[in-house]
């Protein structure tokens, strides 16, 4: 495994019969899959890679490039509607059966899809901000409003609006991340993926087309999530208010949450050190040995296995 954690030394790529997944990895160990969030000029790469040096002395990280957001190859489909069936060839390419899976806000959402659609295939599930439905704020959340903003009209005005909606400490909004967020969510291929998944035109169907399935939301599902969650969440969030977080926090049925103060949107960005610290504990602990018939299950493991060990194939 390469010692120096940069760009070009941990990409890989994986052949699929739906075009090449690229991702990045880095570390030895149970294997942790990371998934990236949306919006413009987003990859993996940019929303973990500062958090790979801490988690990749414990886990084989596994940073996945979702198709639409060109890095992996391209799809005709809306990307949260591919991404889902891009996860399972992910796993199935490299011969994983279980892993522990990471995900901001729309990688959050398919982590919890894939969790409850293959519950063998998710060990714990970490989420940042995005998983649930407002209850008190309005919907679309600001940082929402302002992506249809940039992608039906993308401007470099409209880009620095979105950035300063996703954190708290608007001095994070820097112009190097101004410069490399525009290049990649200007790529014509890039936009026309962003725009069957942001433009208002498109999520007017989307909303009509969920208010008229008889298909029950996934946050309604979320009683039946089998996986060890652990939901995180900026306080300050202006994308997916934190209220979001109280249906899944009281229907998932083994949950914590962690709330970060004077956070937005990228808790793993602008929280780091304190965000590191809670997920590295979650995903390291051994679970408390409990009865089932009369006898015990764990003793202090899952199965006989830490949490982290369970990612293992």
């Amino acid at each position: 495994m390469p010692t120096e954690l940069t760009y070009d030394a941990t990409l890989r790529e994986l052949a699929t019969d739906q075009g090449v997944l690229r991702y990045h990895e880095a570390g030895d160990g149970p294997p942790l899959l990371l998934l990236h969030g949306s919006g413009p000029g987003v990859t993996g790469w940019r929303n973990f890679r500062d958090n790979l040096p801490l988690f990749s002395e414990y886990f084989r990280c596994l940073v996945l490039e979702f198709p639409g957001f060109g890095v992996s190859d391209p799809t005709d489909q809306h990307p949260m509607m591919a991404a889902p069936g891009a996860v399972i060839r992910f796993l199935d390419g490299l011969g994983l059966d279980r892993v522990d899976v990471i995900g901001n806000s729309m990688g959050g959402i398919v982590g919890t899809n894939v969790a409850l659609a293959h519950p063998d295939r998710v060990g714990s599930l970490v989420t940042i901000g995005g998983i649930g439905r407002n209850i008190f704020s309005p919907s679309p959340g600001e940082g929402i409003n302002l992506l249809m903003e940039f992608t039906d009209d993308p401007t470099r005005e409209a880009l620095v609006q979105w950035l300063h909606s996703m954190v708290y400490d608007p001095r994070l909004v820097t112009e190097e991340l101004i410069e490399e967020r525009w290049k990649q969510a200007t790529d014509p291929d890039t936009l026309a993926a962003a725009r069957r998944m942001y433009g208002k035109a498109a999520m007017a169907a989307t909303f009509k087309a969920q208010a008229q399935s008889d298909q029950p939301p996934y946050w309604a599902m979320l009683h039946k999530l089998k996986a060890r969650t652990l939901i995180t969440w900026g306080r300050d969030d202006r994308v997916s208010p934190v209220d979001m977080a109280l249906v899944p926090m009281r229907t998932i049925p083994d949950v914590q949450v962690n709330i970060f103060p004077n956070c937005g949107h990228w808790v793993m960005i602008e929280q780091k050190e304190a965000w590191e610290n809670a997920v590295l504990a979650f995903l390291t602990r051994t679970v408390p040995a409990r009865p089932v018939d009369g006898g015990t299950v764990g003793g202090g493991t899952v199965d006989g296995r830490t949490a982290g060990e369970r990612g293992r194939a």
